[in-house]
C-alpha cells in the first residue's frame, strides 16, 4: 500500500552554522514560511500527512535537524543548545528581521518553546505538539547519569537494523497501532537508509542515543517558557504516555501557570505521534494559527 502525497515538497539544502541541513519547502515561494520542527529520530518528511490535510495552501519550511534524516552528521556528541542556534540561523536565512510561526513536535516543540522565550521578538506564534519538557531531575541523580554516559561511550548504543523496508514498516505498525499501513510504510521510507549490505537502518546518527551527561533542569526550561510573549497553542494526544509520565507537570493548570498566552487542546484517539495518527483533526485545529494567530503586542 502506498501513501500518495497531495502536496509535493521542493527539496533543498541549507548550510547553517557550518552544517548541511536538509530542507523541504511547501506552498508559495514568495510568502514568509511557517517553520515546522520535527521530534527526536523523526524527519521533516513525516509532516507530509499534516500538510496534505490542510484545507488551503501555506508557505511551509520543514528541516531535518543536524544528525537526523538527510542532514549532516557531526563527529562529536550532540549538544541540545545547538538546535536553538540552528533554528536562530534558519530564521536569519528565511525570515530575516521578521517574526516566524513555529510548529514543533516533541523535541521540536521543546525547542520552539525555549526559543520563544529566548528571542521573543523573532516569534509570531508557536504551535507546540506534545513538546512537554522532560521529567524533573535531582542533583543526586548526577553520579548515576555520568556513570551511564561513561559506559555508553565504551559500548555506544545503536539504532535497529531491518531486513527490508517492509519489515521496518511492520515494526512501526506494531509499536503504534494507530498508524494506517500506508502511513507506516511512508514513515519507514522517510526514516530509512541502507547500510551497504541491503539492510535498512534508521536515518539518524546513533550518537543521538548516548545519554546526556548533563541533567535536564526543568526550572531553566520554565524560566524560558515564562518569557515567551507569543501566543502558544499546545496540543496533546489524549492517549499520550509522555504526558501521563510527567504527573503534575503534565497537567493543564501547570502549563497555564507557565506560558503567559496559552491555548490548550487535546485530540481524542491520538498518542504522542499525533501528526502521524490524526493529521486531519490536527490540521483543522492548527490551520487557523497558520492563517491568523491571535495578535499580541510584542516589542521589536
Amino acid at each position: 500500500m502506498t501513501y500518495r502525497a497531495r502536496r509535493l515538497p521542493r527539496e533543498e539544502f541549507l548550510t547553517l552554522r557550518g552544517h548541511r541541513h536538509h530542507v523541504l519547502r511547501f506552498g508559495p515561494a514568495d510568502a514568509p514560511p511557517a517553520v515546522f520542527l520535527h521530534g527526536w529520530a523523526d524527519t521533516a518528511a513525516t509532516f507530509q500527512f499534516l500538510i496534505d490535510a490542510f484545507a488551503g495552501e501555506h508557505a511551509i519550511v520543514a528541516l531535518d535537524w543536524r544528525g537526523f534524516g538527510a542532514s549532516e552528521w557531526q563527529e562529536s556528541s550532540y549538544w541540545f543548545p545547538d538546535y536553538l542556534a540552528d533554528l536562530d540561523a534558519l530564521l536569519d536565512a528565511l525570515v530575516p528581521g521578521a517574526r516566524a510561526t513555529l510548529v514543533g513536535h516533541s523535541m521540536g516543540g521543546n525547542i520552539a518553546g525555549l526559543y520563544g522565550g529566548i528571542r521573543p521578538s523573532r516569534v509570531r506564534a508557536i504551535v507546540n505538539l506534545e513538546g512537554l519538557g522532560l521529567r524533573r531531575t535531582r542533583a543526586s541523580d548526577a553520579p548515576g547519569r555520568y556513570l551511564r554516559w561513561l559506559d555508553e561511550l565504551k559500548a555506544p548504543p545503536e539504532f535497529g537494523r531491518f531486513a527490508s523496508l517492509e519489515e521496518f514498516a511492520a515494526m512501526l505498525a506494531r509499536k503504534n497501532p494507530r498508524l494506517t499501513p500506508e502511513r507506516a510504510a511512508f514513515i519507514a521510507a522517510s526514516w530509512a537508509r541502507e547500510d551497504g549490505d541491503g539492510r535498512v537502518l534508521v536515518s539518524a546518527d546513533p550518537a543521538h542515543k548516548l545519554v546526556n551527561p548533563v541533567l535536564y533542569r526543568r526550572e531553566e526550561a520554565e524560566a524560558c517558557w515564562r518569557a515567551c510573549l507569543a501566543p502558544v497553542l499546545m496540543v496533546f494526544g489524549a492517549e499520550s504516555q509522555f504526558r501521563a509520565g510527567l504527573g503534575a507537570d503534565g497537567a493543564d493548570d501547570y502549563f497555564r501557570s507557565i506560558f503567559p498566552h496559552l491555548t490548550l487542546a487535546t485530540l481524542p484517539g491520538a498518542g504522542h505521534m499525533l501528526h502521524h495518527e490524526v493529521p486531519e483533526a490536527l490540521a483543522a485545529l492548527i490551520e487557523p494559527w497558520l492563517d491568523d494567530p491571535p495578535a499580541l503586542s510584542i516589542a521589536p
